[in-house]
């Protein structure tokens, strides 16, 4: 008996469903692949073991088929196959379990009267697309990442700044649980609200400003001003809003220098400042983004001096000389009021949210300050001219830093800010090369990910600038740690909601399960590590910084959220800490 024909054989073990399903092999294939993105890599490398492993017991097996074959029915591997690809067939959305098989066409190869199926011949590059029936809900991965977060702070640093997750400790800053109040909208926005409860409670009847300790007048602004507003937004409760006024009237005695620049450190307790013990220096970033808090604490107080102090450090940095098309040095002096260190620019560390703000500020007010306006659209043109360039062998858009007119071909991870901001603004009628700016800078950001070995990016990456000569990025040894950091997420979150293209989603997904498989710790938090570039050994730093529960959380789950009216770009602007706050109706005070 000749064994059968190509379309015998077809004709056989393929359904009637199977040839409709085929005619829509196109969209099966999207929706496959859309399925296998949601799988974890654990899922994923188990699956392509397996298939594997059917191919090669396929080919281990083919020399003995003539002579156990020969004459007789299909082998059971070729009726198995058969099987599964009939099963494959099945509707998606009408059977369970289902394992979704986008092949292309089955070849039933006729050799010396011998049959021999080959399993998979794909279209484009042979893909293979295996789905698990229920897709990962990621909302839900972020809630557990939080709540494991939250189960190793509980536990081990309750009531106090930071989480040291490997050593089951605490570590303090300024005494006045950090973690906890950053993380408070966070809970509230993921619907937590065992953990929102006993927060709220800390807050209420443990949570006091009066200690005789220093604090930083931006990182206390940032995080627990703009965190306590922020939550007095979300739920409407006033006793977040008292703790507000209590910190913000405390940290006030920062103002009160020979310019008007803040000090930047303040004891709440004495209601004395001071500049650090080594400069007279303030940073300018930590001076120039303190204003969308002290500028709502106004309004929601109807006081107008926390707007007052804020604005006039804006209206001096406004009108000094030193700037470099838009672009401004990093420190400035708390007694002359005038620029230092001058001639070296940078949009990461110690300038960084001056730009953010310089928008955010404009936002927030109803877009009814034309200095804002002018000093942001200023700087952009000013990276465009000075700092932007792309690396050699890939053209990766990066933007570096000047000193002193040389460029240095290095961005922090901060500078991944720079994306959603852009965005933001080209949401808000500024010109459509930024969006255009934006979309090629966070495929950098994506990329200073995916190349390093753990999927995770380091504090500092410098830009091969050399054509067809290696790689695009190059960590230096003493730059490779990830802090948690949040400026990525950030810049995807804005991305995501203003182009709704899924690959921000997966691009977003990767990293946080790369989070999971090198950071995560098994009692309880995460933590930043000393080594992006080696998987096997990434050197646990045994630190959790507040801003992984108050940021990068918190913008995961609004990344994979499909609620777009939830904290609406439209209606909130986010601090630099993502605490939202809401923009105004009418002119500022």
């Amino acid at each position: 008996m000749y064994p059968p024909s190509r379309k015998d054989f077809i004709a056989l073990t393929l359904s009637d469903q199977h040839s409709r399903s085929y005619n829509n092999g196109k969209h099966r294939r999207q929706s496959c692949w859309r399925k296998w993105k949601q799988l974890s890599r654990l899922q994923r490398s188990l699956i392509l073991f397996l298939l594997a492993l059917l191919l090669i017991c396929g080919l281990l097996s083919y020399p003995s088929f003539s002579e156990q074959w020969r004459g007789r029915p299909l082998s059971p591997l070729s009726l198995a196959v058969s099987l599964l690809y009939l099963y494959a067939a099945i509707d998606v959305s009408e059977h369970a379990p289902v394992l979704c098989i986008d092949v292309c066409s089955v070849f039933v190869v006729s050799l010396a009267s011998e049959i021999y199926m080959f399993v998979c011949v794909l279209e484009r590059m042979c893909l293979l697309c295996v789905v698990s029936v229920k897709p990962v809900d990621r909302l839900e991965m972020v809630r557990e990442a939080f709540r494991h977060a939250w189960k190793g702070y509980k536990e081990f640093a309750w009531g106090h700044d930071e989480l040291k997750p490997v050593s089951k400790s605490y570590g303090e800053w300024f005494g006045l649980g950090l973690t906890l109040i950053d993380a408070l909208d966070t809970m509230w926005i993921l619907g937590l609200k065992e953990e929102f409860e006993e927060a709220r409670k800390w807050v209420e009847t443990e949570l006091s400003f009066s200690k005789n300790v220093d604090v930083n007048l931006f990182e206390s602004t940032i995080r627990i001003l703009g965190g306590l507003l922020s939550t007095y937004h979300l739920t409407g409760d006033e006793m977040f809003l008292e703790k507000a006024k209590d910190i913000g009237l405390r940290l006030m005695p920062a103002f009160k220098t020979p310019s008007k620049i803040p000090f930047s450190d303040v004891n709440i307790g004495k209601g004395t400042a001071h500049p650090p013990r080594w400069t007279s220096d303030s940073t300018l970033a930590e001076v120039t983004s303190v204003q969308l808090e002290f500028r709502e604490l106004s309004r929601l107080t109807q006081d107008p001096q926390y707007q007052e102090v804020v604005n006039e450090v804006m209206r001096l940095v406004h009108k000094l000389p030193g700037k470099h098309d838009g672009l401004v040095p990093m420190f400035i002096n708390t007694n002359s009021g005038q620029f230092t260190h001058k001639g070296v620019f940078t949009l990461g560390a110690r300038a960084d949210s001056y730009y953010e703000y310089l928008l955010k500020q404009w936002i927030q007010g109803g877009k009814t300050e034309p200095d804002l306006l002018e000093d942001y659209l200023e700087a952009i043109e000013g990276v465009k001219k000075h700092l932007l360039r792309t690396s050699g062998p890939t053209k990766l858009t990066f933007v570096g830093e000047l000193n002193h007119n040389r460029f240095n071909p290095k961005m922090d991870h901060l500078v991944c800010f720079l994306p959603g901001t852009l965005a933001l603004g080209a949401h808000n009628g500024l010109p459509e090369d930024h969006m255009e700016l934006a979309l090629q800078l966070m495929e950098t950001c994506h990329q200073m990910y995916i190349q390093m070995e753990t999927g995770l990016s380091p504090e500092i990456a410098h830009f091969n600038l050399q054509p067809y000569d290696g790689r695009d990025i190059d960590v230096k040894p003493a730059d490779r740690h990830n802090l948690l950091r949040p400026e990525t997420v950030e810049s995807l979150f804005y991305l995501y909601r203003f182009t709704k293209d899924a690959k921000y989603r997966d691009w977003g997904w990767d990293i946080l399960e790369s989070f999971n498989k090198y950071t995560r710790v098994p009692s309880g938090g995460y933590t930043s590590i000393s080594n992006v570039r080696d998987p096997v050994n990434p050197g646990p730093r045994d630190k959790m910084e507040s801003f992984f529960l108050g940021e990068t959380l918190k913008y995961f789950y609004l990344l994979f959220s499909d609620d777009l009216e939830l904290l609406s770009l439209d209606k909130y602007v986010f601090n630099t800490e993502a605490h939202p706050l809401p923009i105004w109706q009418l002119p500022p005070v």
